[in-house]
């Protein structure tokens, strides 16, 4: 497909990438929909002219966040939705219909949401810009899972409108706000894997916070904190180990719990999330390594990266608040 794309970021593997779109005819438009969404017929009344879209599309994880313009008024059809998907207006107005419920979506009220495997039709407004959100099925029915610690019957049954003017759904839209402007900086923190493996993640809870399903008097139940013994565990594998690429799923499941016993447990016995003590623990042997290694055999950089540090300029800020100098001179220190 020639989709005249921009692209920032690497693209390979599950990395984060950029691309984008302009002055798409209905034939281009329902590829590049069918390619990052799902199967569409598109639709424009005859006397309003050819059918024109833009779009600028970044994926990060299981997580597609594009930002479509259209020309007139244009219809969508879809006869099932690939994973989960939420619209928010920026402009204009959205009509949809889907599992027998009609939602008119408007920019800063509320959004249309869709669940997986259920056709959806949708009718956009002329000059209407939206942003167009998909989590893929399997991911998003997971994190419900490490959440509630119980196995998920189904699909999720979100509902179909989300009040994005006020709460959680405000927040979660101003997300995905900061996500499709980040997604254009081939340098941001969102191309760092261990940011955008947070920042999706973050957006999946953020998204099953904000809007109601069957499960959502689950996640609102106080979580009981892991126990001392699991705790410990976990933080032993990290301090056995603190240069693998941690999860807070994967320490999770080391501890045998829930996400968020887990993170409770790690704020009531350790004072500090899981997240904040790996990095507490990569820089105290970062610390160690630099004092007693030798200036002409290695290099901060060396260093940082040995103990998982993928970003020299922020483990260097990190190093400064926890220690009060610079890496360079700790490296110097005494010779």
């Amino acid at each position: 497909m020639r989709d005249g794309t921009t692209r920032v970021g690497p693209v390979a593997g599950a990395e984060p990438s950029f691309h984008r779109f302009a002055d798409l005819d209905a034939t281009r438009a329902s590829e590049m929909l069918r390619r990052f969404y799902s199967p569409v017929e598109i639709g424009v009344a005859e006397d309003a002219g050819p059918c024109r879209m833009s779009s600028s599309v970044l994926r990060l994880g299981p997580l597609t966040v594009g930002q479509l313009s259209f020309g007139p008024e244009t219809r969508l059809d879809a006869e099932a939705v690939a994973g989960y998907h939420v619209t928010l207006p920026l402009a204009g107005e959205l009509w949809t219909r889907h599992s027998d419920t009609s939602v008119v979506a408007l920019p800063a009220r509320s959004a249309a949401v869709f669940r997986a495997g259920h056709p959806v039709e949708s009718l956009h407004t002329a000059g209407m810009s939206e942003l167009d959100v998909k989590i893929e099925q399997g991911a998003l029915e997971d994190e419900l899972e490490a959440l509630i610690e119980r196995r998920v019957q189904g699909t999720i049954d979100l509902a179909a409108a989300m009040d994005v003017s006020s709460g959680p759904g405000r927040t979660w839209a101003q997300l995905m706000r900061l996500l499709r402007d980040e997604g254009q900086d081939g340098t941001g923190l969102i191309y760092q894997p261990l940011i955008a493996d947070r920042l999706w993640r973050s957006v999946l809870t953020g998204l099953l916070m904000a809007v109601p399903h069957r499960y959502s008097d689950a996640l609102a139940r106080p979580v009981r904190p892991g126990p001392p013994r699991a705790i410990r565990r976990v933080a032993d594998a990290i301090q056995a180990e603190p240069h693998r690429p941690f999860t807070v799923r994967e320490l999770a499941e080391l501890g045998g719990m829930s996400v968020r016993s887990l993170q409770e447990g790690f704020r009531r016995h350790l004072g500090a999330t899981p997240m904040s003590y790996l990095q507490q623990v990569r820089l105290a042997r970062s610390h160690e390594a630099l004092l007693h290694a030798d200036p002409q055999c290695t290099t901060v950089a060396a260093i940082a990266h040995r103990w998982g540090f993928t970003h020299l300029g922020r483990f260097a800020q990190a190093y400064r608040v926890r220690y009060g100098v610079h890496p360079s001179a700790s490296l110097r220190a005494d010779r």
